[in-house]
């Protein structure tokens, strides 16, 4: 029989459900306000009241108290379920202690502010301590994988996944940003590292209706070190880049990042030069109905992703070449189809020559292939190349699927640049070479409509 006394905690069915019981229903917790009537009053996590009969209150289960207080690390919770363990996580938010430990994994929950524990003095704190020493950060993640590789003389790799939303990039970049720093070099390869971040997340990252700064990309970056643990390089390798979003986004979402940067960076004389206006006069940039991003400056970020470009050893003829693909892109997405019929077979014609004759400019092609290349397919028969028309759906096809591919070649030839900066080969095959390798696996996200 469970006795229930004001201030007791109790799992509570979670009354959200409306007494519809189903077989993933998580309790809540609960505190028992009065006790010594007829009936009980209880006061769940969200400040909600629940009045209860005695009969009813029999049913409750009493809350162990590592649950009522909260753990740093859930292994020791008493409670070791599901409610159990997204409350401790709850209480643990509600007093801005975003990490937990779970052994020695760590769970991070995003709290949407900048909280001032990334400091020096935090690193220094966490330097060379044992998993637990310490109350659960990422700096402690970061700490035992360092010490780990020196001590063992082994490699080592961090993963790090979640939701869209979750903070993973930032948790990549607050390791990286750990790691620069314990090695103590302060040299120039770590500073190319670093800067390697604002790069790929312009070209790799983009506003989401859960997150501002989404990476549209895995990455898993390898970080080299000597035996007596000073960093020696550096290389990342991407996969499965969300193409899709540069031809089309959901409502309340943008494009990449770099469009909206370069469109608001530029001087008016570069801009001129590749015939660039506003990011509202662009197709591609419009179907969210999203170009403001709160809390992103898109002119300091223009700036300061040409700072990177330089410092990882990308010369002014080459930024521009970025920023030339970059612009005909947005070209590509204006090109509007009209259909018509040539000798009884569905084509399409241009609306306006425009935007095929400013792509054409920008990418030093000739106009009549560039236009042939978009309205006809060229098809082998009988050892015979038949060229025939396209209809305006195929055509309007052809155009995102060249656009998506110009894009992601652009892409791998961006993170071979960077690569390029910050991979230093062995001097000698006698060489002992350790790695940190890091692996930041893009967010899993479930949509009505997914592309």
């Amino acid at each position: 029989m469970v006795v229930l006394t004001k201030g007791d905690y109790v799992w509570l069915e979670d009354p959200r459900k409306q007494n519809k019981k189903q077989s993933n229903d998580v309790p809540i917790g609960a505190r028992v306000k009065i006790a010594d009537s007829g009936q009980l009053q209880l006061q769940d996590d969200e400040g909600k009241d629940h009045w209860m009969s005695a009969d009813l209150a029999q049913k409750l289960r009493m809350m162990h108290i590592t649950s009522i207080e909260g753990v740093e690390d859930m292994i020791r919770l008493g409670d070791l379920h599901e409610a159990g363990i997204l409350r401790n996580l709850l209480i643990r938010y509600q007093e801005n202690l975003i990490y937990t430990f779970t052994g020695s994994i760590l769970v991070a929950v995003n709290p949407y502010q900048i909280l001032p524990i990334y400091t020096g003095q935090q690193i220094t704190e966490y330097k060379d301590k044992k998993i637990g020493e310490k109350p659960p950060h990422i700096f402690a993640i970061a700490d035992n994988a360092y010490y780990r590789m020196l001590r063992g003389q082994q490699n080592q790799c961090v993963i790090i996944s979640g939701e869209s939303g979750a903070g993973k990039t930032e948790n990549t970049k607050l390791i990286l940003q750990f790691l620069a720093a314990v090695s103590a070099q302060h040299s120039w390869i770590e500073q190319q590292i670093l800067e390697s971040n604002p790069i790929l997340e312009a070209l790799g990252n983009a506003k989401t209706i859960r997150n501002d700064n989404s990476s549209r990309f895995g990455k898993y970056i390898d970080i080299h070190f000597n035996q007596q643990g000073a960093i020696e390089g550096a290389q990342i390798e991407q996969y499965l880049l969300e193409k899709s979003r540069i031809i089309g986004q959901l409502e309340e979402e943008r494009n990449y990042h770099i469009f909206y940067c370069m469109l608001a960076g530029m001087s008016s004389s570069e801009k001129q030069q590749l015939g660039l206006t506003r990011a509202e006069d662009y197709y591609y940039l419009t179907q969210g109905n999203c170009l403001v991003c709160d809390g992103r400056d898109d002119v300091k970020d223009f700036a300061d992703i040409r700072s990177a470009m330089k410092v990882l050893n990308f010369s002014d003829g080459e930024i521009w070449e970025v920023m030339k693909l970059l612009a005909s892109v947005l070209e590509f997405g204006n090109i509007e189809y009209d259909a018509i019929e040539t000798s009884n077979l569905d084509a399409i014609g241009f609306r306006s020559h425009k935007q095929t004759e400013a792509v054409a400019k920008i990418l030093e092609v000739d106009l009549n292939a560039l236009e042939t290349a978009l309205s006809t397919k060229r098809t082998v028969a009988a050892g015979e190349v038949v060229v025939s028309p396209v209809n305006k759906a195929k055509a309007i096809d052809m155009r995102d699927a060249f656009v998506k591919a110009i894009y992601g070649r652009m892409f791998i030839w961006v993170v071979g640049k960077v690569n390029d900066a910050t991979y230093r080969a062995k001097t000698s095959s006698k060489d002992l070479r350790l790695s940190i390798g890091v692996l930041d696996i893009f967010g899993f996200e479930n949509f009505g409509k997914n592309r």
